[in-house]
C-alpha cells in the first residue's frame, strides 16, 4: 500500500487497459491528421517509415544511455563506444525525414555517451550548444566522484530556427539589490522578496527529479522532469508547433507539450509506459500546472514558499 501522499503513477496494464487502447499501432503509411497528438506503441525503426515527412518542429530525444538498464523487462546492455555511436547514428538517420528544415533537436545523455552523441549530431546538424543540468539525486561512489550531472545537446537542422529567449528567463533572488535614483535596477520587490528575471545559461541547477509526492512522478526509472522539458519546448517551439519524442518513455515530453499548447507525437515500444503516458495526458486535460514554472516564470529551486520544485 502506498502512503496517502504518494502520487506515483504505477498502474498496471490490466488496470489501465483503457489507456493502452488509446495508443496507435501502425504498419501502413499514415497521414498527419491520423498521428498527431497520439502515442504510438511500437518500435521506432519500424514506425518511422510510415510517418509523413517534414512535419516536426522540435525533436526531443531521450534514448537509452550506454548503461545496463532494465526498462520494465526490456534490458538495454552497455556496449562499446563504437557500437553505441552506430546505434545513435541509426536512429538519427531514421528521424531525419520527419524534421522540418527549421527544426530544433535536443538529445539527452550522460557524460559517458555525450561525446558519441556530439560526434553524430555534427554529421547531420548544426550543433548550437551543450546544456548541463544538475541532478540532485544519484548514488555515491567510493572510488570516484558522484555522478550528479547530465547533458542535453542542442542542435538545429539549419541556421534558421526558433529560439524564444524571453520565454525561458529564470527568476532569481537578488542578493545585493542595486538602485538608480532610488529605484530598483533590473529587479523587482514582491511579497516573497526581491527578484530578477535573468537570461538562462547552459548550466541548469534549478531542476528537481520527479519524486513520490509529485503528481508527474511515475515508476519509470529514467523519467525527465516536466520543468526541464518545458524549458526546451518554450525556447524552441511556438504554440501549435509539433513536438516529437521518438523514445517517449512515460510521456513527459508529450504531457509537457500538451500543457504548453503544442501538438505532440511520441513513440514507445513498452506497453506499460504507454499506459502511464496516456493516463498523464488525460490528467493534463484538467491540470496544466508544471512544478517550478508559474505565470510564465521559471523559479529557482526552493526560491519561494509558494513554489515547490
Amino acid at each position: 500500500m502506498k502512503a496517502a501522499r504518494n502520487k506515483t503513477i504505477d498502474i498496471s496494464i490490466e488496470e489501465g487497459i483503457c489507456y493502452l487502447e488509446k495508443c496507435l499501432k501502425i504498419s501502413t503509411p499514415k497521414t498527419f491528421n491520423e498521428i498527431i497528438d497520439k502515442t504510438i506503441n511500437g518500435d521506432l525503426f519500424e514506425v518511422i517509415p510510415h510517418l509523413p515527412q517534414n512535419f516536426v518542429d522540435l525533436l526531443i530525444a531521450d534514448p537509452p544511455y550506454n548503461l545496463d538498464k532494465n526498462f520494465n523487462g526490456s534490458k538495454f546492455k552497455k556496449t562499446s563506444d563504437e557500437l553505441y555511436e552506430e546505434y545513435t547514428e541509426k536512429w538519427i538517420q531514421a528521424v531525419l525525414p520527419v524534421l522540418k528544415e527549421n527544426a530544433a533537436i535536443y538529445v539527452c545523455c550522460d557524460w559517458q555517451s555525450s561525446t558519441a552523441i556530439a560526434r553524430v549530431l555534427k554529421k547531420y546538424f548544426y550543433v548550437q550548444n551543450r546544456i548541463t543540468w544538475q541532478r540532485e539525486k544519484g548514488r555515491g561512489a567510493l572510488s570516484n566522484w558522484k555522478n550528479g550531472m547530465e547533458d542535453i545537446w542542442f542542435a538545429t537542422k539549419s541556421n534558421k530556427y526558433t529560439f524564444n529567449i524571453e520565454d525561458v528567463k529564470i527568476r532569481r533572488k537578488v542578493i545585493a539589490p542595486y538602485k538608480v535614483n532610488g529605484k530598483p535596477k533590473d529587479w523587482e520587490e514582491t511579497e516573497d522578496g526581491k527578484f530578477r528575471n535573468t537570461y538562462p545559461s547552459n548550466f541548469w541547477d534549478d531542476i528537481s527529479i520527479p519524486y513520490w509526492s509529485m503528481p508527474e512522478n511515475t515508476a519509470h526509472p529514467t523519467q525527465k522532469p516536466e520543468k526541464l522539458l518545458a524549458k526546451l519546448i518554450l525556447a524552441s517551439s511556438n504554440p501549435g508547433d509539433v513536438v516529437f519524442d521518438p523514445f517517449a518513455g512515460s510521456g513527459s515530453t508529450a504531457v509537457t507539450a500538451k500543457k504548453l499548447d503544442r501538438h505532440y507525437l511520441g513513440i514507445e515500444m513498452n506497453e506499460q509506459y504507454c499506459v502511464w503516458t496516456e493516463k498523464r495526458l488525460k490528467m493534463a486535460d484538467s491540470d496544466k500546472t508544471i512544478q517550478g514554472y508559474t505565470d510564465g516564470i521559471f523559479w529557482e529551486r526552493n526560491t519561494s514558499a509558494l513554489q515547490k520544485h
